[in-house]
């Protein structure tokens, strides 16, 4: 079984893939539109019409997931953070998951993303715009080339068609979560100046419809999506659309019978923290990842997931180069803390039962003891914190690793890090900023498992509801997936003891809770358990807007951690407006027919 190594074909398919004139081809900058006219002297479609060429747009399509070009730099000439595709600043820094880190002034344009007074002047709204609109672009051509190449069987032309709409469904979930309304183009579209004034949903639905219906069960690469990729992402959409029938319907399948892309059972992997290891990626649990591989540029690290080259611990003694950025929130640590007679989480009451922190403690004041309290393991799995085992660089050291405490509080991220042990394989140092061979998990096992959660809790089916809570909490209950203490702590390579790094305990819901309960408590349980198990991961923002609670969460978020950093003492959501990022003004002053603009800006926004 191989895995799809896009950076394989980047020079030959790839550049023709750019360079299609058959269908309309796009070229970016950040002051053009996301739709231009082609330019003259390009390739015929005749080169492109075999299976060769229309597997090498397909590679080409797969390859604007990672939203840079194969300079490294974003679509429209912006930096690589600014159109990750783990969405960081804007599910994760807007959820509340994270600040933005480093320190007051750097990046500020995220700064203003973070406290919710957005401008739609801000560039990196258009470069996140361009880049999805780039990825589907060379889906539209891929689509169109495909339909006009002679000898594939049914199947084989239903499989390329299948992952095309997949990937082109994927880029336009991302902006219909992001800015809501948007213009759709396919590769039927003539005049590609459209309006943003329909609902794309039911185009969105469709396109991981037909690839549900159409795909294979497994692919030869395993980078490639399969059937049970997009039943997933379709039952995600369904949730989205409030469709909690539809919903359940596809779940059932997916979760019972589904298989990964190389056939394996979907099940959750006994260690929680293997989801984030580059030596054991594409597992039972992976449903849709974009690939990550390190070392395979010399000249950058634009195959190793660089949209997070910000986000490592950074200082004196950090073994990283760069930046601090992407620091969990103290309120996040603080979901974490478990009763002591349950193991059950705090779901009302988490930040009245907060997590000792080091804030204020210098890296060389021996004096500090981290918590003694009950804590859910996957805490350490997820924020890096002072006296705790940082994967196996060592005992987070706390201050020296941070940029400025004070201003975005004293924790690390994890997930996304490499291990030292790993470092030269799967970690990348081709650049000034760290890349890394861990995958990006787009849509994992868990994440499904919850939504099927809440689609069960919606449908009244809260025994159901709950039985799949309980999967995912007894996987972060079992002992095999703790954070363990160090044999010898001036050795962390050498191995771990049998001596847990912290107070873990964190237990399934009794029998009945939820049905005793109710509906409004079940659902409670089910997000609070989606902001433990994917905190960090880039959700958390879109979640609290689908559920309609977001000025509640993160004007609370505000009052609470806004009196403990100085980043966000200003931030406030105002309902009716920040549910959606602003239409980025380039696109509106782009996009005009008859001197008048077709693009409408999002509510609130000037």
């Amino acid at each position: 079984m191989n895995i799809l190594n896009i950076s394989d074909m980047k020079i030959s398919k790839y550049t023709i893939a750019v360079m299609f004139i058959g269908v309309m081809s796009i070229l970016y900058s950040c002051k053009k539109s996301y739709l231009v006219t082609p330019q003259t002297g390009t390739l015929s479609p005749a080169l492109l019409q075999t299976k060769a060429g229309v597997d090498g747009l397909l590679v080409g399509a797969y390859s604007a997931l990672r939203g840079v070009q194969a300079d490294g730099t974003a679509f429209g000439g912006g930096d690589s953070w600014q159109s990750s595709p783990d969405n960081w600043i804007y599910g994760g820094v807007a959820g509340g998951d994270a600040h933005k880190g480093s320190n007051s002034g750097d990046q500020s344009p995220i700064e203003e993303i973070a406290s919710f007074y957005p401008t739609s002047s801000n560039p990196f709204f258009n470069t996140k715009w361009v880049a999805d609109y780039e990825g589907i672009t060379r889906c539209n051509n891929t689509i169109k080339a495909a339909n006009g190449t002679a000898g594939y069987s049914a199947s084989d032309l239903s499989n390329i068609l299948g992952q095309a709409r997949f990937l082109r469904a994927h880029y336009y979930f991302d902006l219909k979560k992001m800015f809501n309304n948007v213009p759709y183009i396919d590769e039927t579209t003539t005049n590609v100046v459209q309006p943003n004034t329909a609902d794309i949903w039911p185009k969105i639905e469709a396109d991981f419809a037909y690839a549900y219906a159409n795909l294979p069960p497994t692919q030869t690469d395993l980078g490639r999506v399969n059937k049970w990729a997009a039943g997933a992402y379709l039952g995600k959409t369904y949730m989205y659309e409030k469709k909690y029938t539809d919903a359940k319907a596809v779940f059932d399948d997916v979760i019972t019978i589904g298989v990964t892309s190389g056939g394996a059972a979907y099940a959750l992997v006994p260690k929680f923290h293997d989801n984030f290891n580059a030596d054991t990626k594409n597992n039972s649990e992976t449903i849709f990842a974009i690939q990550a591989l390190a070392n395979s540029d010399p000249n950058g690290i634009t195959q190793s997931n660089d949209g997070d080259r910000l986000n490592y611990p950074y200082g004196a003694n950090s073994p990283f180069d760069c930046c601090s950025f992407y620091q969990p929130t103290i309120d996040l640590a603080n979901h974490f803390r478990t009763n002591p007679a349950t193991g059950l989480p705090y779901l009302d009451d988490y930040d009245a039962n907060a997590i000792k922190t080091d804030m204020g403690f210098q890296s060389s004041d021996p004096t500090f003891v981290p918590d003694a309290g009950t804590i859910d393991p996957r805490l350490d799995w997820t924020v890096g914190r002072r006296g705790i085992p940082y994967l196996d660089w060592g005992l987070h050291p706390g201050n020296d690793w941070i940029r400025d405490q004070l201003f975005s509080g004293p924790y690390s991220p994890i997930k996304h890090v490499y291990t030292q042990a790993e470092q030269n394989t799967n970690g990348d140092q081709h650049s000034w900023g760290p890349g890394t061979a861990v995958n990006y998990n787009v849509i994992r096992f868990a994440d499904v498992l919850l939504l099927a959660a809440e689609a069960e809790a919606q449908l009244g089916n809260l025994t159901a509801a709950q039985n799949y809570v309980n999967l995912v909490r007894n996987r972060a209950a079992n002992p095999a997936g703790f954070v363990y203490q160090y044999l010898d702590n001036t050795n962390p390579t050498g191995g771990y003891s049998t001596t847990p790094a912290a107070n873990y305990l964190v237990s399934p819901y009794p029998d009945g809770t939820f049905a005793g309960q109710g509906v409004t408590y079940a659902l409670k349980a089910i997000y609070y358990e989606r902001q433990l198990e994917l905190a960090m991961e880039g959700h958390r923002f879109f979640d609290l807007v689908r559920w309609g609670i977001a000025d509640q969460a993160l004007n609370a978020f505000f009052q609470y951690e806004g009196h403990i950093t100085t980043d966000i003492t200003t931030g406030h959501f105002t309902k009716g407006r920040n549910e959606y990022y602003p239409i980025p003004q380039t696109q509106i002053d782009l996009e005009v027919t008859g001197g008048k603009s077709v693009l409408k800006q999002n509510p609130g926004y000037n």
